[in-house]
């Protein structure tokens, strides 16, 4: 398998690159390893609860937990564990944590994305496009998802496209296309 860390952030668009692990409905964490290249089981989530959307990582990004940025896409689809999809960013969830082996309070946002052929999505420009009940909501599968974990998820707030692309370019740790 490809290393999917390593393909680009940004394809030749300016979209955004989406890997995804936990696909819609997933009732487990998925999580790419790799050192082995392989999508592999981090854990089950809280009883009760699924991804709410198909969940990932940007590739070629390093956020300040150390991990690739988070992102998930809001659409009405369902993809597979490994899956690339070119996505045109919405927003980003501000996200406080603890780390859990630390104790050090760390960022750890998460994009919004749609995927870049989304017919059904054309007219939607922003995460705040969304009612205000489904951003919420949105908060709500975040921090219960991690209730065991020891992470103390705080969420800060919403911010739009232009935000979530400079969240992107800013965590780039392999530099690409000037123009992205």
């Amino acid at each position: 398998m490809t290393d999917l860390m390593k393909l680009l952030a940004f394809n030749d668009e300016d979209l955004i690159n989406l890997v995804v692990e936990s696909p819609r409905g997933s009732t487990v964490k998925l999580k790419y390893d790799p050192d082995h290249r392989v999508i592999t089981l981090s854990r089950p989530l809280v009883l009760g609860l699924c991804y709410p959307y198909d969940w990932g990582f940007v590739p070629s990004t390093r956020g300040p937990d150390g991990d690739p940025v988070d992102a998930f896409v809001m659409w009405e689809g369902t993809t597979y564990p490994g899956v690339l999809i070119a996505c045109r960013p919405i927003g980003v969830l501000y996200v406080e944590q603890t780390n859990p082996e630390s104790g050090v309070r760390e960022r750890n946002d998460r994009l919004a994305l749609l995927p870049a052929s989304a017919p059904r999505m054309d007219g939607l420009r922003s995460v705040l496009d969304f009612h205000e009940r489904v951003r919420t909501e949105l908060e709500r599968f975040f921090v219960d998802a991690v209730a065991f974990e020891g992470k103390e998820l705080k969420i800060l707030g919403w911010g739009g496209p232009g935000d979530a692309t400079a969240l992107v370019r800013g965590s780039r740790i392999h530099r690409q296309h000037a123009h992205a």
